[in-house]
C-alpha cells in the first residue's frame, strides 16, 4: 500500500499525519490546539457530556476548565499535526493516509 505524499513549497517530499483519535480524558481544555487549526477540524465541549461516566473529579488534577476538546470535522484535517505540536498533555494519536 502506499502513503499519500505532498511536497513542500522547496520541493521536499513530506507526508501528512491527519488526526485520528483525541483522548479526552487527558485533555485539559486548554484551547491551544483549537487555536493554532488551520481548518476548524475542533470543537469546545462540556467535560462531563464528553466523559460521561468517565469523568471523575480529582482535586489534584491539572483540570481547570470543564470543557474538553472534540472532533467535530474530521473530513477537514490537512494533515499538519499543529494540534499535537501545541498539546502540552500529547492528547492526540495521527496516522498517514493511503494513496
Amino acid at each position: 500500500m502506499t502513503t499519500y505524499t505532498g511536497l513542500t513549497f522547496g520541493g521536499t517530499p513530506w507526508i501528512p499525519l491527519f488526526v485520528q483519535t483525541l483522548n479526552q480524558t487527558a485533555c485539559i481544555g486548554c484551547g491551544r490546539c483549537y487555536k493554532v487549526c488551520p481548518r476548524d477540524v475542533l470543537t469546545l465541549v462540556d467535560r462531563t457530556e464528553a466523559l460521561g461516566d468517565d469523568f471523575e473529579e480529582d482535586e489534584d488534577s491539572d483540570m481547570d476548565n470543564t470543557v474538553v476538546m472534540a472532533i467535530s470535522n474530521l473530513a477537514d484535517c490537512i494533515g499538519c499535526e499543529a494540534c499535537s505540536k501545541v498539546c502540552p498533555k500529547k492528547c492526540f494519536a495521527h496516522a498517514s493516509m493511503a494513496a
